[in-house]
């Protein structure tokens, strides 16, 4: 097994594409040959979906040869079917959208822009602190705002 000094597992690591849980495969590919990487969960991902579809493996043999669980095959079935190999690729973990500005914030620093054009971003966080209890960084409202405006909805 590699050593972490190896540039391919360096690489794995910076693209998330590592299996930590490398030690679990037990499929004979990743055993018996130095082309199939128990490391690579790019190569394990699509390796586990071709004994799937092609040798008709069953899931759980397939969970258990290839040391995946079973909603990570049928996930990463979904993504292959609808994005090709790059739904297989990691997706970008994180919050989706601002959590902390809620449609009641963002409706409350709306009418306060409307009643007042020439605020700041820094005093209506200041304002959503006092009247919510919630810390907003105020480039996140200068944000919100500039995408509210820029959908053609006013700010």
């Amino acid at each position: 097994m590699p050593n972490d000094l190896d540039p391919k597992r360096k690489a794995l690591q910076t693209t998330g594409t590592f299996n930590s849980r490398a030690a679990q495969v037990r499929h004979p590919l990743f055993q018996q040959s130095s082309f199939f990487d128990p490391e690579d969960l790019l190569q394990l991902k699509y390796e586990t979906l071709r004994a799937v579809e092609i040798e008709r493996c069953p899931i759980a043999k397939a969970a258990r040869d290839f040391g995946l669980s079973r909603p990570t095959i049928y996930e990463a079935q979904t993504q292959l079917q609808q994005q090709g190999l790059e739904g297989l690729l990691p997706h970008k973990r994180g919050p989706r959208a601002a959590h902390k500005l809620t449609g009641e914030i963002l409706q409350y620093v709306q009418e306060q822009t409307a009643a007042e054009p020439e605020i700041h971003a820094d005093e209506l966080a200041k304002r959503v602190r006092q009247r919510f209890a919630v810390k907003l960084h105020p480039r996140t409202i200068q944000k919100a705002l500039r995408g509210k405006a820029k959908r053609g909805r006013p700010a």
